[in-house]
């Protein structure tokens, strides 16, 4: 299993620089929250961007980067706004994988819970050896990407 991190809400942390929120370049947030596991875990880093600014050419190159690693199992940490068009093109690329995605509706750098929750989650649900296919693993639930959408009215995710 490995985790692929592509930034998003889940690894924001505030710029005093620019005095806003940003994606950061590296994997820290995730970094933290895997040092208490009981394994160790593979990370790397793809993108690196706020899902608002994701486009089809970096959903695919999200898709070629998975087909080409010899896992078959992934745990992606993506951002939460167009997490279902990502999971849309990897399910049309990767047959053979087992992909869940996980976010953040909160930076784990202004509160850890949430992200720290959702990630050990989508890791123990991976580890299961689920049938093959896409997941989406937010606020407490997981289910195949097509039965589970962000619900922008509520703040949270919902299955349909």
């Amino acid at each position: 299993m490995k985790i692929m991190n592509t930034g998003g809400t889940f690894n924001k942390r505030y710029s005093e620089r620019k005095g806003k929120l940003e994606v950061p370049f590296d994997n820290e947030a995730v970094e933290k929250i895997v040092k208490s596991f009981a394994y160790d875990v593979d990370i790397a880093g793809v993108l690196y961007k706020d899902s608002l600014d994701m486009d089809d050419q970096d959903r695919n190159i999200l898709a070629q980067v998975l087909l080409a690693d010899e896992e078959d199992v992934f745990v992606v940490v993506h951002g939460t706004d167009t997490m279902d068009l990502s999971a849309k093109v990897l399910d049309e690329t990767l047959k053979d994988r087992t992909v869940v995605l996980v976010g953040a509706m909160v930076p784990f750098s202004i509160d850890p819970v949430e992200a720290s929750v959702n990630l050990g989650m989508a890791m123990g649900f991976a580890a299961s050896q689920p049938p093959r296919g896409i997941y989406i693993c937010m606020n407490g639930m997981i289910a195949p990407y097509e039965r589970i959408r962000k619900n922008r009215a509520l703040g949270k995710f919902e299955i349909v």
